[in-house]
């Protein structure tokens, strides 16, 4: 019984030092001196953190269509711009500039979307 009350004793008070574990991954993979703006179709929108996704589909000069993921902000951010987990659904037509990524793939950390709408989000 000893050794179980100082395993739990121990095992508690490690639980209180714990600290939560944060991490951010760095926003080096864009190239935030430049901007892009591109029209498409909204394939995909998750919704989650640490930070949200939307995938368009956009018609590229060959006539083939191009896959493109975009960063999204924080699930508070985007409360605060007025985005929910509705807002972008697939089919929706949107318009988004962006930083694009620094390694050419197709892609990169929005700025402005305007929807179909015309409905504003920064």
């Amino acid at each position: 019984m000893k050794t179980l009350t100082r395993t739990a004793a121990v095992a508690g008070a490690l639980a209180l030092a714990a600290t939560p574990a944060m991490s951010h991954h760095s926003h080096a993979m864009f190239d935030h001196t430049k901007f892009d703006t591109i029209t498409g179709t909204v394939i995909d929108f998750a919704y989650v953190n640490p930070h949200g996704a939307l995938d368009i589909a956009v018609m590229s000069k060959d006539g083939k269509m191009d896959k493109y993921w975009f960063e999204m902000s924080n699930l508070s951010n985007m409360v605060s711009r007025g985005i929910k987990k509705t807002t972008f659904k697939p089919g929706d037509k949107v318009n988004i500039t962006y930083h694009p990524l620094k390694d050419g793939r197709k892609g990169g950390s929005y700025t402005s979307i305007v929807a179909a709408d015309g409905h504003h989000y920064e």
